[in-house]
């Protein structure tokens, strides 16, 4: 949809009908490569871990480990800081905690509220997902996959997308 300046300000044009259905084919073909790119993600990690022997944790756990990074965090941060897109974050929490890949300490405040950070063997398993992201980056420059204005395109129109669906979900007209 383009933008054109009116007297009020800018108003939206509208498409045509064939216009209209050639952007919804190819906006129902960016949802499928969308939710499809996340599930290989997930697949690349657990067949990286598969072949460094760590099987005790699943992909979304290590992407989970990767994300919190260095912060101490609360579960409920883990989705509001966008660490953690399932539904069953306390599920996988427990069992990060429980095989020693995360400490947790109940706030001294609200002991419903339980704090969680990395341990030495979670910070091990994001060094794993960190090298390997860095050897997909290099590997996407160096085989002319993309490059960095190519990268920022992507990353600019997602965001995008992500404001306009937030704007839905907040603002519903």
């Amino acid at each position: 949809m383009s933008i054109h300046t009116g007297i009020d300000g800018p108003e939206p044009t509208r498409l045509s009908a064939a216009s209209s259905a050639s952007f919804m084919a190819s906006y129902l073909d960016t949802l499928t490569l969308v939710e499809r790119l996340h599930r290989l993600l997930l697949d690349v990690i657990k067949d990286e871990f598969e072949r460094v022997g760590i099987l005790e944790i699943n992909a979304v756990q290590a992407l989970l480990l990767f994300n919190v990074g260095d912060n101490e965090v609360t579960a409920g941060e883990l989705k509001t800081r966008g660490y953690y897109q399932g539904s069953n974050v306390s599920y996988n929490l427990k069992k990060l905690v429980d095989l020693g890949y995360m400490h947790h300490q109940r706030s001294e405040v609200d002991r419903r509220s339980v704090r969680v950070r990395l341990s030495e063997k979670g910070r091990e398993v994001r060094m794993i997902v960190a090298k390997l992201f860095a050897t997909h980056a290099e590997g996407l420059v160096a085989r002319g996959v993309l490059d960095h204005e190519g990268i920022e395109d992507i990353t600019t129109s997602l965001r995008r997308v992500e404001r306009y669906w937030t704007e839905q979900i907040r603002y519903i007209y």
